[in-house]
């Protein structure tokens, strides 16, 4: 049994994933994308996938809204997944808003560099203080 940390990490692998085959216009099933990187059925990875994609557009937009003159699709896909999943939790998800925001972090301090793994607790601490659920 994963641990949420572990889960949060599928769940950006599989984000990038969808932006990748997104980008060269592949077509793939995202329950297939999600059965691939998790051996066992797992709703709240289910539910993080398919509500980041579903919520892509105003992820995006509130990401670009805090974001100083920079927008998310200049980030790698790695950096932009990360980000999604941190804008999700805060924002549409229960999950505790420093747990969001540090579990983000986590990852990004893992894959990112840390110019960019400021830049997203900067982000993600905005939309913490600014924006109302």
């Amino acid at each position: 049994m994963k641990n949420r940390s572990e889960l949060r990490e599928i769940i950006m692998k599989v984000i990038y994933q969808t932006y990748i085959l997104d980008k060269t216009k592949n077509d793939y099933d995202i329950d297939n994308l999600i059965k691939e990187q998790l051996e066992v059925k797992n709703e709240y990875v289910n539910n993080c996938v398919k509500g980041i994609i579903k919520k892509q557009k105003e992820i995006n937009e509130l990401a670009n809204k805090y974001m100083n003159n920079w927008t998310i699709d200049r980030l790698n896909k790695v950096d932009q997944a990360i980000i999604s999943l941190g804008i999700y939790e805060l924002i549409y998800t229960d999950t505790p808003s420093i747990v969001a925001i540090n579990e983000s972090i986590e990852l990004s301090k893992k894959y990112s560099e840390d110019a960019v793994t400021k830049m997203i607790n900067g982000i993600l601490d905005k939309i913490y203080h600014e924006e109302e659920r």
